[in-house]
């Protein structure tokens, strides 16, 4: 049966790479990218938030990967400050497109650092449809690199997240709904900290009803 979740090596820039990867069960299913936190923090694809985003692209009927970047768990390489990451990111990206070649949507996703890479990935990468990017960090990280940001997305911010300040990301919110043609949604989730303990399930309604909302209205 082709609708098991799969461990997949795949060739990364820097060695092998070690994904999860379940198929969509359409005929020809929207694909979704999941991104881990920073790894020298302990962040790996089987981050619960990580593991979330993949139940819920899953429930949603898509094709979904998500991967250990370099030095993380089985796969190859060491940290690489961003650069390397964003690159092993775009190789999960080729590589679940060539498992699904003729899909005409594709969805990236992450969290905390990885929202990051998702975010950077969008600039590379034009195919990218739409992104949901949680906790982005942008008191640690400079985002000015969106400059148009090119596709339309969800930030989701946690109301009592004690690692970045609620006002810096609905100021980079602010910034990214100002530019012209593409559409930025922005949730802040109470009694969330940065890592959703106990909240949870108030994320995953958010992205769901998110994601529900553009499958229906932009994609018919």
């Amino acid at each position: 049966m082709n609708n098991q979740v799969k461990e997949v090596v795949f060739t990364g820039p820097d060695g092998k790479l070690v994904g999860k990867y379940k198929k969509g069960q359409s005929l020809n299913p929207p694909v979704a990218v999941i991104i881990h936190p920073h790894p020298l923090y302990g962040g790996t694809m089987n981050n619960p938030v990580v593991r979330e985003l993949f139940s819920i692209f899953d429930s949603l009927g898509f094709s979904i990967f998500r991967f250990n970047l370099r030095g993380v768990g089985k796969s190859e390489g060491k940290f690489d400050n961003g650069l390397g990451e964003l690159a092993d990111a775009a190789a999960a990206l080729d590589w679940i497109q060539r498992q699904n070649p003729n899909t005409n949507q594709c969805w990236v996703a992450g969290f905390s650092f990885g929202a990051l890479l998702c975010m950077q990935l969008l600039m590379r990468r034009p195919e990218i449809t739409r992104f949901i990017s949680i906790s982005p960090q942008p008191n640690l990280y400079d985002f000015n690199f969106l400059a148009p940001c090119p596709s339309s997305g969800l930030i989701v911010q946690g109301k009592k997240d004690d690692l970045v300040p609620i006002e810096e990301t609905a100021k980079l919110a602010e910034k990214l709904q100002s530019q012209k043609n593409i559409n930025i949604e922005y949730e802040e989730i109470t009694g969330a900290n940065h890592f959703y303990d106990n909240e949870m399930e108030k994320l995953n309604n958010t992205i769901s009803s998110y994601i529900e909302k553009e499958l229906n209205s932009r994609f018919r």
